[in-house]
């Protein structure tokens, strides 16, 4: 009886999964400081990216390389390798023949397209740094001082858009006297601009290869801008080596033999961030796999398009933010043969951006399970646009999330004790040279040591074995202490209380500093409240009073005081919901859909007071 118990208590194993040894060194110092780093060395990495390109359009000429749903019929469009290759030589010799600098970047004003990834091979082929920017700062600002800003800072030669006309206003508000402007779809009004497929019809000669081989391991391949969110974007410089050398320690703690499946992956996150651009693209191109590019969004309105490509793409390999799991487990829940195409193939599942709520971990693994017999493997790796972007990850077979996991070989952690926590800093070939034009804060970004200083915390999961990984612990800067001394983990938090106020909370802002209490700055999740109080043409302002949102609000935060118990580091005493959104002029929202902690409670410094004035104001929730 005692066995067949435990046999029904033991979960299910895990796909298989092959993993890196976990060979750690460990140093400590006697001021505390500790070093980590793998005995496993470097395996050896390809001198740049287009040799990748250049080695699958020989071996594998016929395999989709990318493919993106075009036309009024929204059906794949697809490119091969060989493909691939013939059109970057071409966009590669057109980029040759306009005599730009080399140190002059080729800026991408657009999202995520077809076009996109070839002119960011073409300009690195003709040494030119690729510069996606965010499309955000083009089409969702209204004074456009980031984009204005980016464009001061790095001088663009080129400038690609994909549709001129909705990107009139933003190149109105910039300087393009000198610039070449490439436009995919439409040109821009009244502005001169050359066609992307005049372009790709140029007759490609031997200074294409000419100029390939002049590409060095310092060469620059991209500019990818930080986020902004304590100031305006940095552009961290991406050399061919830095991208390279991250790219092999991504594939090398999850080597691949003969027998897995071709890499097939659908993805959305946007090439101007580093996860996109170099975490999942550029090991998906040097594994020679197919990316599906997925135009949907986890958010209201645009995941029903991820949901639609799921129906036909079956991914070896799935990463999306907690917010992105959370809609696709709430459509795999009412549709089994979603589960079935999903789950065929897949092999790891990956999340980012936040930490995963342990609801939807349960739920996640429940769903393949019951579609696979299976648990899936969940994968996070953690690091910035400055370190490539990732420099340690779980990789093994954990049973927990908000790990960062351990480092990867070629990368060192030198962790300095902050309180309970420690500051995590890294050093390693993935790690960037600089800032583009900002010596200055490219002296400010390392200590003594040469270590890259990410602000990021840490703990160990267990201090007498680090073997078992790192916990993320937030921002050092975002952390703060109430008047009774006890010190808050913001980013653990607000991850945990979103989720307990799910679904009518999209994100918010965790208040408390130098305060007898924790309060909640909490948006709206609009097309879910509506939805809960039956009427899809509710304001924001409507929404934020009705009764029903706030019962459901006080509810969810009030069950998650509970599970805290008495800590006080946990429990949230009040909250408010806000109205207008989370402004991208203002700091508050990240290029990357993040929220900007810091800058959103100084701008909203008013509510800050309003939330714990005395008597209760009457639009401020009391939490049980």
């Amino acid at each position: 009886m005692t066995t067949q118990l435990a046999t029904a208590l033991t979960p299910p194993a895990f796909r298989k999964v092959n993993w890196l040894e976990r060979d750690i060194a460990v140093e400590r110092r006697d001021d505390g400081v500790i070093i980590m780093k793998s005995r496993v060395p470097l395996q050896p990495f390809h001198r740049h990216v287009p040799e990748a390109l250049a080695r699958w359009a020989r071996e594998r000429p016929d395999r989709t390389w990318l493919a993106q749903r075009r036309g009024a019929d929204r059906q794949w469009r697809k490119v091969s390798f060989s493909e691939a290759k013939r059109t970057v030589d071409a966009l590669s010799q057109g980029l040759l023949d306009l005599g730009v600098a080399a140190d002059r970047p080729v800026a991408i004003l657009s999202g995520n397209s077809i076009e996109h990834a070839l002119m960011t091979q073409a300009a690195m082929q003709a040494r030119l740094p690729a510069a996606p920017v965010s499309p955000a700062y083009s089409l969702m600002s209204l004074d456009h001082a980031k984009l204005k800003f980016i464009f001061e800072l790095i001088r663009p030669a080129v400038v690609m858009v994909q549709d001129g006309p909705t990107f009139d206003k933003a190149l109105a508000a910039l300087d393009l006297k000198g610039v070449t402007l490439i436009h995919v779809e439409r040109p821009p009004t009244g502005r001169p601009s050359i066609a992307y497929a005049d372009l790709a019809a140029t007759a490609a000669t031997p200074a294409v290869a000419a100029s390939i081989a002049r590409i060095t391991p310092t060469t620059v391949g991209k500019l990818l801008f930080t986020s902004g969110s304590t100031g305006m974007p940095k552009a961290v410089i991406n050399t061919q080596e830095m991208m390279c050398a991250n790219a092999a320690m991504m594939m090398q703690v999850r080597p691949r033999g003969a027998g897995d499946a071709d890499a097939v992956l659908l993805d959305w996150m946007p090439w101007n961030h580093t996860m996109g651009g170099n975490a999942l693209f550029n090991p998906l191109l040097f594994e020679g796999g197919t990316l599906y590019v997925d135009d949907g969004r986890p958010v209201p309105g645009q995941f029903d398009e991820t949901i639609r490509n799921l129906r036909e793409i079956s991914p070896t390999y799935y990463a999306n933010v907690p917010a992105g799991y959370a809609a696709l487990a709430a459509a795999m829940e009412a549709d089994e043969a979603l589960c079935r195409t999903f789950f065929r193939n897949l092999g790891l599942m990956a999340y980012g951006g936040a930490r995963l709520p342990d609801d939807l971990y349960d739920r996640m693994q429940a769903l393949a399970v019951k579609t696979t017999g299976e648990r899936i493997v969940f994968y996070t790796g953690w690091g910035a646009t400055e370190t490539g972007p990732t420099s340690t990850g779980t990789y093994w077979d954990t049973e927990r999330v908000g790990l960062i996991g351990l480092p990867f070989p070629g990368v060192e952690l030198k962790l300095v004790p902050t309180g309970s926590k420690y500051e995590v800093r890294l050093r390693g070939i993935n790690v960037t040279q600089g800032y583009f034009g900002r010596p200055d804060l490219t002296a400010a970004a390392f200590d003594e040591e040469g270590f890259y200083r990410i602000g990021d915390a840490a703990v160990f999961v267990d201090p007498a074995d680090p073997v078992q990984g790192l916990i993320f612990a937030g921002r050092v800067v975002e952390d703060f202490k109430l008047t009774t001394g006890t010190f808050v983990h913001v980013g653990s938090l607000r991850t945990d209380a979103i989720a307990a106020a799910t679904p009518v909370v999209q994100d918010a802002l965790v208040t408390g500093q130098d305060r007898p209490y924790i309060g909640l700055l909490a948006w709206p999740n609009i097309d879910a409240c509506r939805r809960l109080i039956g009427d899809m043409n509710a304001t924001a302002e409507a929404i934020v009073r009705h009764p029903k949102v706030i019962a459901a609000l006080r509810d969810g935060l009030a069950a998650h005081n509970r599970k805290a118990g008495h800590a006080s580091s946990l429990h949230i005493a009040r909250a408010m919901l806000m109205a207008e959104p989370p402004s991208i002029d203002g700091h508050e929202l990240t290029d990357k859909g993040y929220i900007n902690q810091r800058a959103g409670l100084e701008r909203r410094a008013a509510l800050v007071e309003r939330l714990y004035s005395e008597p209760v104001a009457d639009d401020v929730i009391v939490i049980g």
